[in-house]
């Protein structure tokens, strides 16, 4: 297949590109700077400015996860603007480049995020369940799940991978917190409560590769592991696999000061269950989380 990847060096993307080179497939991924996808993303990966630079060459499938990190920095405007840009304004770009073309590829799998549904709360979130909070987050992620499925209208199966928190060695929110926990200082964010929907960055790249191969796929999916745990339960699991404390917590008001309303983001959570996945028949390799942190551990 000749795949075409938006977001293609990042922590999903680069794994991605290792993963379908590794199996044949022709990769192009649409970069900002396409001199650097080969050293990142692999020498076989072909790195492109613009998408007019395919020309007429058939594109298989379309892999959408180009966006700004979330979590990197406080919400200011400017920083908002630059989320929904990144993610949004990018995928309106990608609709206008497919609809010059005469030969459409069939599929499009467009990125999301668990936070579609805002903070849960309790509730145990399906892909039918509708949003929680209206929040920045949920709003950002709704728009770009909506602009996504536009390409329904040219024809275009469209499937939606709303991503959990990736427990990865290469980077993601684990390396942030691998410093405070590694000198003894890590801990529960706010009271603890809050669900976290995480997932094994090998189970994320088997579930989008899945996915890319089931023809019957469409519309969202939960990328999570079946079993979510609280804050407070994978701060002691990564305490306990890293042989460290993990009894410092963060207060709420701390996070809110220092952190604004992307605090939102750590005292909220998501009980997230991946249901469609498992009536598809994905079968999770790691659905316990002391399981998939002792299998990083060695890299961490």
């Amino acid at each position: 297949m000749h795949i075409l990847l938006t977001g293609g060096t990042g922590l999903i993307g680069r794994q991605l590109c290792r993963h379908w080179s590794g199996q044949g497939h022709r990769l192009t991924v649409w970069s900002r700077k396409p001199e650097k996808v080969a050293k990142i993303c692999g020498a076989q990966v072909r790195g492109i400015a613009r998408l007019e630079d395919l020309g007429e060459e058939s594109v298989d499938a379309i892999i959408n996860l180009a966006g700004a990190p979330i979590a990197d920095r406080p919400w200011t405007h400017r920083r908002k603007a630059l989320l929904w840009s990144s993610r949004i304004t990018l995928t309106e770009t990608l609709l206008a480049w497919l609809e010059t073309r005469a030969q459409k590829p069939p599929l499009l799998i467009s990125g999301s995020a668990i936070g579609w549904y805002g903070d849960g709360g309790e509730r145990e979130l399906t892909e039918d369940s509708p949003p929680v909070i209206d929040d920045f987050a949920s709003q950002l992620c709704i728009a770009w799940e909506e602009t996504a499925q536009r390409a329904e209208a040219q024809g275009i199966r469209v499937v939606l991978v709303r991503t959990g928190l990736v427990l990865s060695a290469e980077g993601g929110f684990l390396s942030r917190l691998l410093l405070p926990f590694k000198l003894g200082l890590g801990g529960p964010l706010g009271n603890g409560r809050q669900w976290m929907p995480w997932i094994h960055i090998s189970d994320q790249i088997a579930l989008i590769d899945f996915l890319l191969h089931r023809d019957q796929a469409s519309g969202p999916y939960n990328a999570c592991a079946p079993k979510p745990v609280r804050n407070r339960e994978f701060a002691k699991t990564l305490g306990s696999v890293l042989h460290r404390p993990a009894f410092m917590p963060m207060p709420t008001l701390a996070l809110k000061v220092g952190l604004g309303e992307m605090s939102l983001l750590l005292l909220g959570g998501q009980k997230a269950m991946p249901a469609r996945l498992l009536e598809a028949g994905f079968t999770f390799q790691f659905t316990d989380l002391r399981a998939a942190l002792d299998d990083l551990s060695s890299r961490l």
